[in-house]
This record gives C-alpha cells, structure tokens and sequence, in this order.
C-alpha cells in the first residue's frame, strides 16, 4: 500500500508541479465495468485521466486505481476501458474503439475478478471535438528480441508506440504486451 500512494503522490506531484493547485480524484475498483462508469462520471465533473496502475491495494484486493484531475476547461470527454487476457481479443476491441474516435491513454495489467490476467487499456475522446481516428496494432510476445523485430516492422508501417505493459496473461504467460497506433486518412 505504501508504494501505490508513494506512486499515486509522485505522479501527482509531478503532473503539476510543486507549489500548483490541482483538484485531484482516485478511483478504484476490481470491475473494469465499474471503473469505466466512475470514470465517465469524474469527467462529467471536469475530470481527465492522469495515470492508471494495476496491482493490490491494502483494503481492495486487486485492483485499477485511476488517477483523475480537474481540468479548467469543460470539455466534454468520454472514457472508454477494455480489459482481456487475449491479444486478439484487445486488438480488436481496440480498433472499434479507434473507429469511434477514441484515443490510447495509459493501460495496466491487473487480476480480474475471475482469477486471471488482463490487459486493462484506458481510452479517451473529446466528444465536443472532430475525432481523431487511429488504427490501433497489439504486439505481445515474451521475448524481447522478438519484441523489437516486431516493433521496428510496425513502426516502418507507419505505426507510433503508445504503450507497454509487462506481466502474466492468460494466454501467454509472462508477456511484453505493446500498443502501438497511426492515423487514419
């Protein structure tokens, strides 16, 4: 518990810089479902993600704790939360995210209420502006010779990292799961 509100502190802390005043909300739940609403919820309040980490908490379990902060704009932002232990199963939930216009933020790995891994992925879209839309790419491997192989071929495509994670999956085992994205024409 102590390094998740050391962590919780240094992201806050260093998001805004010693001496500014920043409302801040954390949000944590074991459902993706759930946390998903609450984030949505925070946003209507003038809240935007700031960071995401999965892990035990002293009273939770296992839980994704979200760090949100007040903006001083009003724009009108959406959540969207996918959680799987599948990489084709992520990519795809991914790609119908992106064709919404939604847009990669930060992603975790947690245990899910079923006893497995997940890949928690946390998206955002401003839904007062024109989408930007992305084509989302998943590249999950345990070997990290055959993560750079296949992060320098999706990156000659086109595609620009956005995100990483590293732990156990359902399916893989102990895997490097990256997110990577370009935009659509």
């Amino acid at each position: 518990m102590r390094m998740l509100a050391s962590t919780l502190l240094l992201v806050c802390c260093g998001a805004v810089g010693v001496g500014a005043e920043q409302d801040v909300r954390v949000l944590a739940t074991a459902k993706t479902s759930t946390m998903e609403n609450e984030m949505n919820a925070a946003a209507e309040a003038g809240f935007r993600f700031a960071a995401v980490m999965g892990g035990d908490t002293a009273f939770g379990g296992s839980e994704v704790v979200v760090v949100m902060t007040r903006t001083s704009d009003r724009s009108r932002l959406q959540y969207r939360l996918l959680a799987t232990g599948k990489t084709s199963t992520m990519e795809k939930e991914l790609q119908q995210a992106g064709d919404a216009g939604f847009e990669y933020r930060g992603q975790t790995v947690f245990k899910s209420t079923f006893g497995g891994k997940e890949v928690a992925v946390i998206l955002e879209r401003d839904k007062s502006m024109e989408p930007i839309r992305y084509r989302y790419h998943v590249v999950a491997t345990s070997k990290t010779s055959t993560m750079e192989k296949e992060l320098r071929e999706s990156t000659a495509a086109g595609y620009e990292f956005v995100g990483m994670t590293v732990g156990k999956t359902l399916i893989g085992g102990e895997e490097v799961v990256c997110i990577l994205r370009k935009k659509v024409e």
